[in-house]
Formats: C-alpha cells, structure tokens, sequence
C-alpha cells in the first residue's frame, strides 16, 4: 500500500471520532440555549405555539429555529444595538447561533440523554411563585365580530396592613382575545370608580373613560401591564411596589374580538416581599392624544416631553403604540445639556410589546428633560395598517392609535405618586 495513502487512512482513523464528537448535539450544546433563551414563552401553556423542552418536540422545528435565530426574528428583541444595554435581553450570542446553524447542518443529532442540562423549574401555570391569586369572579363572553369598550373591574385585596410587592402576573385564559390589561391600585379615599359594585365587571361611557383616564394617569399608582408578548412584571433585587392597606385592585380589559365567540377568565397572581424594600417602584406614564395622523402618511412623528420633578432611579421602559407605530425613541437631556437615546425601539411589533430593562439603572435629576418620540406609518406599504386611506386619531381601539411610554423609576419607600409630583 502505498505509505502517504496508508499514513491518510490512520490519521483518518484517529481524527474521524473527534469530528463527530465536534459536531453540537442536542442534549448537551442546543438545549441548554433553548431553557435559558426560549423556554419561558416555549413551554406548554404559554403564549408560544409549540413547546421546545425535549429532543421530540424540538427535532421536527430544527430547520426552522435555524432560520428564526440566524435572522434574529427570535427570540423577539426590537432595541436598536446602538443605544443602552438592558438586563432582560433575550438574544442569542453569535456562539450560539453558530452552534444551533452546526447542529442543524449535521442532520439535528439528539446525543445522550446523561448529558442534558438538569429541567428548569417552572411554577405550574406561572411565571412567578405567587402568594396570593385574584381569579375574575365569572368568565367574560366576547362575542364573534365586536367592538368592545374596555372593561374594568374592581377587586378587594382585604389587606389589613401594607403589603409590598415583589412579582406580579396577568394571565388572560384566551390570550388571543385580550389587546392588553393594566392593573392599578385604587388606594384608601380615591373617588376612582367609587359607585361600580366589586367584582362586577364595568364598561364606562365615552365620557367617563376620558375622565377616568385623566384621573388614573396622576393618581393611581400602575402594579402590573400585560401586552402581547409580555412576561411577568418582577422587581429587581431590594425594590418592590406597594398596595397601601386597605386599598383595592382596578383590572382594566380590552379585549378584541374574533371570528367565533369565545370567553375569558383572567387570574392574578402576586408574590410578596416579606420585608420592607429599599426602594419603592412607581410606575409613570407620559404620552399624546392631539395628534392627527394623516391618510398614506409614511412616517408621522409625535413627541411629547416633560422634566422631572425631583431625583428619582430609573428602571425600565416600555413604549406602547397600535398597528401603525413603526419606531419609538426615549431621549433624555440634562438641563443645559444634549440629548441622549435611552432606548431606540425600530421596528416596533405591536404584537411583541416589551418591557425594557435598564442593566444599570440610571440617576434621573431634578430638572432632567424626557422626550418621548413616536413614528407611525399610516402608509399601504404597512402591512397590518387597517386602513390607509383614514386620518388617524387618539383612540382606544387597534384600529385607531396610541402613543404613551410607561418608565418604572425607583424613589424612597415613603414616596407615592401624589408626594413625587408635588415636589414640581
């Protein structure tokens, strides 16, 4: 034989088993990626429509998770890269795309079973652990084909001394029929919906939702916000919101409608802080409700601005717009300084509202500027644009708009809403 072939054929030999055993398999390289990236939302019961905890479920999608990650469609993350880094940002790294791009161009092995990462823990039907669950009293019917004013319901927490907050979660049972749920806390002495019965659910006129909306956005205080594709709402470490005692819960639904009735029975789950906080999370709101936006218009711009009324933390983002919302910038400018991009969300996807988490929260003084700016495209070439040829205005349904950017800040334990703004 000759001596180069029969020297090939050893080192053949001897390399061949490391090459294989080079190639990523599932249980030992992709899964691991899969429970700390994806499973949250790609497990049974949750918003995702397909489970990926297990070699079976996951083989038949390999192809296709190859493709969604390589393009960075998921997991779903829309923060422009230039600006600020956020501790709940779920991208891959690009070492984990190339090992999922491997695996898949080796055939998707499935490797041993031995080698597997041990299961996450999920809470059973949660996000959370929670301590306490507000369950609606009765389902609520939405009929096929309707439009349905926001409904809000009122629910007694019975608590008897202060409790402070840790992790809040909003589960809609029909998740396709809720367009999103926000809610308050109505403390001691509000007049806020004082003569609608407790666990009765409530539509307002057109007249008493402009009124409630006004009243809500300077006096009560915002516990959780649920849209498509949000998670639970958890505190960092130390921090926690408040429910004063006696004080109740406002639920507030909007829900949108399908082609068959169906019916929805929301719970409430809340995990406590067994002692009191360093800090208290308040959650605020600015926003616009003049604009006009006009018919084919491509790139409409509102803004809305206002200064801070004393020294506050700030924690998270979260901007909210409806199907004609493109991109939505957070800007902040010292006094006498120059604007800095917090957050650059382009492109928006009302369908994937995210919360977005500051990795090192940010001193917000007294005097500091904020500037919300939103770009809508009322255009034919947006393709979940209702109705191009309408002149678009402030509106509760998804077929009209919003524009509001909710920001969490952290402040002293003892500062409510009402004390944070007095301090202008």
């Amino acid at each position: 034989m000759n001596p180069f072939l029969a020297a090939l054929a050893v080192w053949t030999a001897i390399t061949a088993p490391i090459v294989a055993e080079s190639s990523p398999v599932f249980y030992k390289d992709v899964l691991p990626i899969l429970q700390k990236h994806c499973q949250a939302c790609h497990r049974t019961g949750e918003i995702a429509p397909m489970p990926l905890t297990n070699f079976g479920e996951v083989r038949p999608w390999a192809k296709d998770i190859r493709e969604k990650v390589t393009l960075r469609k998921m997991p779903p993350w829309f923060a422009n890269p230039r600006f600020g880094h956020f501790a709940n940002n779920p991208s891959l790294t690009p070492d984990e795309i190339r090992i999922i791009q491997s695996w898949v161009e080796a055939g998707s092995p499935e490797g041993a079973t031995t080698e597997a990462p041990a299961p996450v823990h999920w809470e059973e039907g949660w996000n959370i652990s929670p301590d306490i669950i507000f369950s609606m009293p009765e389902p609520f019917r939405i009929p096929s084909k309707a439009t349905i004013d926001y409904q809000y319901l009122i629910i007694p927490t019975h608590f008897s001394m202060d409790r402070w907050v840790k992790a809040v979660e909003i589960r809609p049972s029909d998740r396709r029929v809720v367009h999103h749920a926000v809610l308050y806390v109505r403390e001691p002495g509000s007049t806020w919906l004082r003569n609608v019965p407790p666990n009765t659910m409530y539509a307002p006129s057109p007249t008493d939702t402009e009124a409630l909306r006004l009243t809500r956005e300077t006096t009560a205080d915002i516990l959780a916000i649920y849209s498509p594709g949000a998670q639970a709402t958890v505190c960092p470490p130390g921090m926690a919101k408040k429910i004063p005692a006696g004080s109740d819960l406002v639920l507030q639904l909007h829900y949108t409608s399908l082609d068959t009735a169906t019916r929805d029975q929301s719970d409430i789950g809340i995990a406590m802080m067994a002692d009191d906080p360093k800090a208290r999370i308040l959650t605020l709101q600015m926003g616009s409700d003049s604009f006009v936006i006009p018919p084919g218009e491509p790139d409409h711009r509102v803004s809305v601005s206002g200064t801070m009324p004393r020294d506050a933390v700030l924690l998270s983002l979260f901007p909210h717009m409806h199907l004609r919302g493109s991109e939505f910038e957070f800007l902040l400018t010292p006094p006498g300084g120059t604007p800095e991009t917090l957050l650059d969300v382009k492109p928006y996807d009302f369908f994937w509202q995210l919360d977005y988490q500051l990795e090192t929260p940010r001193t917000l003084h007294r005097g500091d500027r904020l500037t919300w700016i939103a770009h809508f495209d009322n255009s034919a070439n947006n393709p979940g644009n209702p109705d191009p040829a309408a002149a678009v205005r402030w509106g509760e349904q998804s077929w009209q708009e919003m524009m509001i950017g909710f920001f969490d800040i952290a402040v002293e334990p003892d500062v409510d809403k009402a004390r944070f703004f007095a301090a202008r």
